[in-house]
């Protein structure tokens, strides 16, 4: 809520000096939905995340089986065995979570990975939005797939397809 009343106050502010500006829109979902590298990208990051959370919940399935199994049998272990069981079902566990965190974490490789495959075809579609904008005299392009509140935007003021014209895929 209060997101939407600090954009409200920054439109109303800027709607005086407004009236000389040209904005456009952009519909970023769209734009990538059409540029085929981008679903390539994702459908491959789709499969190494596939991949990698079957790594960690085989571990993680590891651990709980060593635990169910270390249950079944602690009346019979001695102090020594439960503690050697039990320092073995920690480490396991340990392990599950580590790799979690290198395959997942915020600097993990899932991360890099998106940064090496994306980075690119996001850099080439902000320079195709910036080329259109210069070429069109725009001083503001909003994404309409982003939640920032826009309502109702004229389709004569968005600039989708000739970004990706630009780009060479045309619809």
């Amino acid at each position: 809520m209060k997101k939407l009343i600090i954009f409200a106050i920054f439109v109303l502010c800027g709607m005086a000096s407004a009236s000389a500006q040209k904005f456009a829109l952009v519909d970023m979902d769209y734009v990538f939905k059409n540029i085929p590298a981008y679903e390539r990208a994702n459908e491959q990051l789709s499969q190494v995340s596939k991949k990698w959370q079957a790594e960690v919940d085989a571990l993680t399935t590891e651990a709980q089986t060593m635990y169910k199994n270390y249950q079944n049998e602690v009346v019979f272990l001695s102090a020594e065995q439960k503690k050697a069981r039990q320092d073995a079902i920690m480490e396991k566990e340990k392990q599950a979570s580590e790799l979690k965190r290198k395959y997942f974490g915020p600097e993990g490789e899932l991360f890099k990975k998106r940064n090496a495959l994306m980075s690119p075809i996001q850099d080439e579609v902000y320079n195709a939005i910036k080329d259109v904008a210069d070429l069109r005299g725009y001083q503001l392009v909003l994404d309409r797939a982003s939640d920032t509140g826009i309502i109702f935007g004229s389709p004569k003021i968005d600039i989708s397809d000739e970004v990706l014209r630009k780009l060479g895929y045309a619809n």
